[in-house]
């Protein structure tokens, strides 16, 4: 039961690996101090973790030090556990009648506009359909008088604002 595999010579990775040098090493710092969250800033990703040896170029003693420097950090709220990314899900649209410049192209193009997603529409049960459309006309009936009263207190502020005119001049 012979290995029938052909064996290959070793590849041999003509470039030379130099170690990368602790920012401890390189500055000459002795104590790592838990108050100092600049350096300690240093040695942590984006998402607050705790980098490893072979990214830093720390030796197992000063890595052990900086690990329990962080620690204590995060105990006495200088530096976070964790920060939030904040990713959206969905894409926001923007107001219907201001829309985007794509859809003001398609529309003098004479094309259909998009479709709207999902996400936008509330979902209604049958149930909740039907007494929808009641309440639809009745909104329609009131909206006139919404808009008769928008309008009052428009004119009321603009005439306001012409007599305190009035009154600096």
């Amino acid at each position: 039961m012979g290995n029938n595999k052909k064996r290959r010579a070793p590849e041999v990775d003509t470039r030379k690996f130099r170690k990368k040098t602790s920012i401890l090493t390189y500055e000459g710092i002795k104590y790592v101090d838990y108050k100092d969250v600049n350096l300690l800033r240093k040695f942590m990703s984006e998402r607050a973790k705790i980098r490893q040896r072979n990214v830093t170029g720390n030796s197992q003693k000063q890595q052990r030090e900086i690990a329990k420097a962080i620690r204590i950090s995060r105990e006495m709220a200088l530096l976070p556990f964790n920060v939030r990314q904040v990713t959206s899900k969905t894409k926001k649209r923007r107001d219907e009648d201001e829309g985007t410049l794509d859809q003001v192209e398609r529309e003098a193009r004479g094309e259909k506009p998009e479709r709207g997603y999902k996400a936008d529409k509330p979902s209604r049960s049958p149930k909740e359909q039907s007494s929808a459309k009641a309440t639809d006309t009745t909104d329609a009936q009131e909206a006139p008088l919404q808009d008769q009263a928008v309008e009052q207190e428009a004119q009321a502020l603009i005439e306001s604002e012409a007599v305190a005119a009035n009154e600096k001049a």
